[in-house]
């Protein structure tokens, strides 16, 4: 299979961005990634594109998918033929948001101690 063009617009610290990267690291997918926290001018590229503001969008081939989990980017694309399914597992959850714990720790800036994996 071809390596597909993959654009993903993501938050630097959040469970849902987390999710994503962990299904491109699972399949050893590259990317480019456009963090819409550190730069707001690709948060406002993602809500033109998408159409709507929630995050993480990931665009595949000129697709826009907007407001999409892990399990959900890995369906699409095993769904449209880009991926064959492995039943390796993922090294983050793929289907959640940050934990209560993870939102503390990113509010008293204890962003380095932040694990995604619980």
């Amino acid at each position: 299979m071809s390596q597909p063009k993959i654009t993903a617009y993501l938050k630097t610290y959040c469970g849902w961005s987390e999710g994503v990267r962990a299904i491109f690291r699972k399949y050893d997918l590259a990317f480019e990634e456009k963090d819409i926290i550190k730069n707001p001018a690709f948060r406002w590229e993602m809500e033109q594109k998408s159409g709507q503001p929630l995050s993480p969008c990931v665009e595949i081939n000129g697709t826009m998918i907007p407001d999409i989990s892990g399990e959900e980017v890995e369906k699409w694309m095993i769904d449209n033929g880009l991926l064959t399914a492995s039943d390796a597992a993922p090294d983050a959850p793929i289907d959640r948001a940050c934990s209560d714990a993870q939102h503390a720790a990113m509010a008293a800036g204890q962003v380095g101690k932040i694990s995604f994996i619980s």
